[in-house]
């Protein structure tokens, strides 16, 4: 009987470390997933930054240049209006 009882703990062990094994892999698997979506959040936190600088870059720039588009029209529309 002595010899089941130790096979039986035996056994008991190996499955014992069997899991803390896989806990442990388990829990490295989720630290490296949340390492990687930290990682695609700062990304789309820095590509949206630049998004909405170069969106307000061309606003400015569109604002800078349609004055003189809109004198252009102006200047056009005024030679349209004497031809018919």
């Amino acid at each position: 009987m002595g010899g089941s009882a130790d096979e039986a703990r035996a056994r008991a062990e190996a499955k014992f470390q069997k899991q803390q094994q896989a806990d442990q892999q388990a829990a490295q698997a989720k630290a490296e997933h949340e390492a990687q979506a930290r990682a695609v959040d700062a990304n789309t936190a820095r590509l949206k930054s630049l998004r909405l600088t170069k969106v307000a870059a061309d606003k400015e720039a569109e604002a800078k240049t349609k004055p003189a588009e809109t004198s252009g029209k102006t200047k056009s529309a005024a030679k349209k209006k004497p031809s018919p």
